[in-house]
């Protein structure tokens, strides 16, 4: 297995299990028990926004060109507040940034959240991430309007505008 296929698998396994976990905590959260403990939830039990989610694979957006970059992106924010950024302006967690390894400072991209759908455009005015496994750092703003707050990383696809 090539390396990217192995990236992808990984994200797309992160992906699985964090809709498992986010799909069966409220029924642990209150108390619910399924009647028969040998009964399993079908994917077709699933909204269908989750369905679609579920069958959305970054691999097959990389090979459609439909994605410029697939991977796991992460966000920054209060820690790094005010701080100067690699095009020299202030970090402003409030606002729609990102830091890119490699993409051109001032660069608009198109960041896509392929679990919920959400979109957002952010500018690279920054480098990192600096985490090998990682492909974008999202300013707090950015990463709240994707709906990845609380699980701090995400499967994304990336989008040249």
């Amino acid at each position: 297995m090539s390396h990217k296929k192995y990236t992808f698998s990984c994200g797309i396994f992160s992906v699985s299990v964090l809709l498992a976990v986010l799909l069966l905590a409220p029924l642990r959260a209150t108390g619910a028990e399924m009647d028969k403990p040998s009964e399993s939830i079908e994917i077709t039990d699933f909204p269908e926004v989750i369905k679609s989610a579920v069958n959305t694979t970054l691999e097959g957006a990389l090979q459609t060109g439909s994605a410029f970059e697939a991977g796991i992106a992460s966000w920054y924010g209060r820690a790094f507040q005010g701080r100067r950024t690699a095009s020299g302006e202030r970090f402003d967690m409030n606002l729609l940034t990102a830091a890119h390894k490699t993409l051109p400072l001032g660069t608009v991209v198109l960041v896509r959240n392929p679990v919920n759908g959400q979109t957002v455009e952010v500018t690279i005015n920054d480098r990192g991430p600096y985490l090998k496994d990682r492909i974008i750092d999202l300013s707090y703003r950015a990463a709240l309007l994707l709906g990845m707050i609380q699980s701090g990383k995400q499967a994304v696809e990336v989008h040249r505008r």
